[in-house]
């Protein structure tokens, strides 16, 4: 062997550990994500990107974890009948109702090392039980009818309806009364609540937060830096700071990770699938990262703005999705990893009907529905009706998403075949989920996702009772206003039921109607795309879910 070779040989060995103890080493972390949260606040303003990044920070008494598991995250048993923490009660006139106790973690903190205590639970109820709050997510609320408080750390909650997902508490979103409540006093009204919380004002006040890590840098719509919480009470983090840094547009956030200005992308709202397909075939990238394509329960899918005129006709709406081919869509955009809805319902999930009402692509049905509801083909292959207008809708989702875009071009083509223009107008993510979603300033169409739990009904997303109006503070998240007297009456039966055999046909009569009536055109359910790289534990975890939500003090360095 000559001597140039030995020595390269040479530093190529004393080069391998340098790099491993300098990871090793590595105590930050930057994370780039697309979408920057429009709200800070846990109970208002849901969004995806919001949840993602407020899981650094923020624990709900207990939820579902990343693997679909009822969980206690500031509780210490998750209540059931079977423990004796839930028991039925007789309200009388053939209602149940039920008491569940739940006792907080002896050791919960919030990050000024105030403890949480059955004060923030009781305050917690009380703000979010006024429709003026504003919080998106009122079900919960409505259906607690008193918080029983038996001392600091244990507490009874009575609920007026017996349903089974009563321990779920991530609806519940806890705040600090001893930062809060000095707020709700001041306030001469309510409804301008949002505007004067912490979580608005001062969202690096350190007592917000109760999870691993503290908020304590941001500049909105661009990053959050968060640190560890010396109050925190489980693992402690590894990493001393994690920066989670937007930037909008998918083809910048892609460059941003090549070129290492940032370390990971968030499994959602990260890069779109046909990105991460590309990038998982290149040998120099399969060196350097982990790719991982999970499906969630992610429901992508377009709402229809109801009050226009065009779209109350079921007809319309009917015909529009039988103009999509949403088979071929996944298959050339995402390589068929998105497997094409049919309703809100994800096949993973246990209420899921597998005779559901499918659409198929069907131009000529399509175009027979669109005849009957009076648009005939103009003279440049638009359709009018008989006064002559054209029919022109206005489509939209958040600008700078690369695949939705493409989504955007593909279904204009398709649409056009039968006669019907899509005219696309994109605005950014804070806006498009702070403001044109709720407040519906959506002419036509709004393309967007839902995030669920494992069999969670959608009380926010159908009931009457979640459509946003002035006097809710624009909460809920029924964005296509659609009201069904008989869906309302299921989603209260299916909450009811506690058996689960019995719930099944309830799921299959909601999604009868919901096919039926096409309140949204369901496009897929999405795969989320993880690109980790190689030294970053704890994110993807072999044989399970990445660890998407919750868990994020056990990542750490190889």
């Amino acid at each position: 062997m000559n001597k140039a070779l030995i020595t390269l040989l040479g530093a190529v060995a004393l080069t391998l550990p340098m790099l491993a103890q300098s990871q090793a080493a590595k105590d930050t972390l930057v994370i780039g994500m697309s979408q920057y949260p429009p709200s800070l606040h846990p109970g208002i303003d849901p969004t995806v990107a919001k949840t993602y990044g407020m899981r650094f920070a923020y624990r709900p008494i207990a939820t579902y974890n990343d693997d679909r598991q009822m969980q206690c995250f500031l509780c210490t048993e998750v209540p059931t009948v079977a423990n004796g923490r839930a028991k039925l009660v007789d309200l009388g006139g053939g209602k149940k109702g039920l008491t569940v106790k739940f006792t907080l973690h002896p050791q919960a903190k919030w990050g000024d090392g105030t403890p949480i205590t059955t004060k923030d639970v009781a305050f917690t109820w009380s703000v979010g039980s006024k429709p003026e709050s504003g919080f998106a997510r009122p079900a919960l609320f409505q259906r607690i009818t008193k918080v029983e408080v038996l001392d600091d750390k244990n507490y009874i909650l009575h609920m007026n309806k017996a349903e089974y997902d009563f321990a779920d508490m991530f609806d519940f979103a806890l705040l600090p009364a001893h930062l809060e409540e000095p707020v709700v006093k001041g306030l001469a009204n309510p409804a301008d609540y949002n505007k004067h919380t912490h979580y608005s004002r001062a969202p690096t006040t350190a007592g917000l937060w109760n999870g691993p890590y503290r908020l304590t840098q941001l500049q909105s719509g661009a990053f959050m830096v968060f640190e560890p919480n010396p109050h925190w009470w489980g693992q402690k983090p590894h990493f001393k700071r994690v920066t989670l840094k937007t930037i909008e547009n998918t083809a910048t956030l892609e460059a941003n990770l090549r070129s290492g200005d940032v370390d990971f992308i968030s499994g959602v709202l990260g890069l779109s699938m046909d990105q991460g397909l590309a990038m998982s075939k290149e040998p120099a990238l399969q060196q350097k990262y982990d790719f991982e394509f999970p499906l969630g329960l992610v429901y992508e899918h377009i709402d229809f703005n109801r009050s226009n005129p065009v779209l109350k006709d079921k007809r319309v709406r009917q015909a529009l999705l039988l103009g999509i081919d949403r088979e071929t869509l996944v298959k050339q955009l995402v390589d068929g990893k998105f497997p094409v809805a049919h309703s809100w319902v994800n096949p993973m999930d246990p209420g899921y009907d597998a005779n559901v009402t499918k659409y198929p692509f069907d131009t000529a049905r399509a175009k027979a529905l669109l005849d009957q509801a009076g648009f005939k083909p103009g003279a440049d292959g638009i359709r009018v009706n008989a006064a002559g207008q054209r029919l022109s809708i206005e489509y939209m989702t958040t600008a700078g998403n690369k695949l939705r875009e493409l989504i955007q071009q593909v279904l204009q083509n398709q649409w056009k075949q039968i006669g019907v223009e899509a005219v696309i107008k994109n605005v950014p993510a804070r806006t498009y989920f702070g403001e044109t979603l709720k407040k519906q300033q959506f002419t036509s169409l709004a393309q967007l996702a839902w995030s669920s739990n494992p069999e969670e009904p959608p009380t926010n997303t159908l009931s009457t009772s979640a459509i946003p109006t002035a006097e809710n503070n624009f909460g809920g998240a029924n964005y296509s206003q659609f009201s069904d007297p008989t869906m309302d009456r299921l989603i209260g039966e299916v909450q009811r039921e506690l058996d689960p055999a019995k719930r099944k046909p309830l799921w299959a009569q909601m999604q009868k109607i919901y096919t039926e009536e096409l309140p949204v055109l369901p496009l897929f359910f999405r795969t989320d795309v993880y690109v980790v790289p190689k030294w970053l534990t704890g994110v993807v975890r072999p044989g399970k879910l990445p660890s998407n939500y919750y868990g994020q003090e056990t990542w750490g360095v190889r």
